[in-house]
């Protein structure tokens, strides 16, 4: 190409520019807003757990542990026993304490309905019998003393007659005592005590059926042993956390995923999720969000990468799973969510 036609062509690029720039500067149409960009998924890393959590049950007893009767994967209902500590003190505690409420309430009845009809008969007899005694005494008394003014009797015999008189007398006086004592009512003092006595010794058997009672390991709720943490033979001790079992309700399941603090703004409740688990190959597992953490914290999982950061902040939010899909408790999965 020639010169001239360099120059030409330089021209000709030099106004389309400008004719560019011109219309950009004045041009009427009217500006167009960008396109919103489309949902993002926000991704976090979870674990699979039962809807009811994992729970760890422990004794506040220290013992020997007699018996644990579940295992691993076994099925339980609400209220069923599953473990033991050796109680055989304790059972000899609770029947003490039952007999000896037993005896407080024979008491307590034998107060309020006084003596037995063969008790009063005896202390009548008794009263009979002594006043019979009195009459005897009284006239054996007369009969000396008559004898020793005309001197048939002397001073002697009638000091003894006068002594078995006042001993007729006493016994007399003691039987009808025993007999008021016998027939009366219960006072209301003597009531009191023994409906108090009565009343402590039923705490008493409380008490020690409480403890027996915490001998035994029951289940709180429906679901499956996760976990056997300790064996028949094993010391129990109330002042450490040693949980003997593991439970759970896995009739639903759901993961407890941490999302880092940069994408909480785009979730909420009832979005779309998924996860994925990579022993389950391209499998998705499908839920929904089910509740959003108040506050956020450090990072609990970790996912092993070698670029993961642990001093991430993230908020913890549940993902519960649609049906029953076949993922262990403790499984850790990768969380996706639909967010907005």
């Amino acid at each position: 190409m020639t010169r001239k036609g360099k120059i030409g062509l330089g021209l000709g690029a030099a106004a389309l520019a400008a004719l560019l720039l011109l219309g950009r500067g004045h041009s009427s149409a009217p500006s167009q807003e960008p396109a919103p960009l489309p949902n993002r998924l926000v991704s976090a890393a979870g674990k699979v757990e039962p809807q009811s959590e994992e729970i760890r049950l422990g004794l506040t007893l220290t013992g020997k542990l007699a018996e644990v009767l579940v295992d691993e994967g076994d099925a339980v209902q609400a209220g069923q026993a599953l473990a033991r500590l050796e109680n055989a003190d304790w059972k000899a505690q609770l029947a003490e304490a039952e007999a000896n409420v037993h005896i407080r309430e024979a008491e307590l009845t034998r107060l309020v309905n006084g003596a037995r009809q063969e008790e009063r008969r005896e202390a009548e007899a008794a009263v009979h019998e002594a006043e019979a005694v009195v009459v005897q005494t009284q006239k054996d008394l007369d009969r000396y003393a008559e004898l020793g003014q005309s001197g048939w009797s002397s001073r002697q015999t009638q000091e003894n007659a006068k002594r078995a008189h006042s001993v007729a007398l006493a016994k007399q006086s003691q039987a009808r005592q025993h007999l008021a004592v016998v027939a009366a009512k219960a006072r209301d003092d003597e009531r009191d005590r023994a409906e108090a006595a009565l009343d402590y010794a039923r705490a008493q058997r409380d008490e020690a059926a409480a403890v027996l009672a915490k001998s035994e390991l029951k289940s709180p709720i429906d679901g499956i042993v996760l976990r056997r943490l300790h064996r028949v033979g094993e010391m129990i001790s109330a002042a450490q956390d040693m949980p003997i079992l593991s439970i759970g309700d896995v009739s639903t399941l759901r993961v407890r995923a941490e999302v880092d603090e940069t994408d909480i703004a785009r979730l909420k409740l009832g979005q779309s999720a998924w996860v994925h688990a990579d022993a389950f190959g391209e499998t998705k597992f499908p839920g929904k969000v089910s509740r959003l953490g108040v506050m956020v914290g450090r990072k609990q999982i970790s996912t092993d990468a070698p670029t993961e950061k642990l001093d991430n902040k993230v908020l913890e939010v549940l993902i519960t799973l649609d049906g029953h899909p076949p993922l262990p408790v403790g499984l850790r999965v990768d969380a996706f969510i639909e967010g907005q």
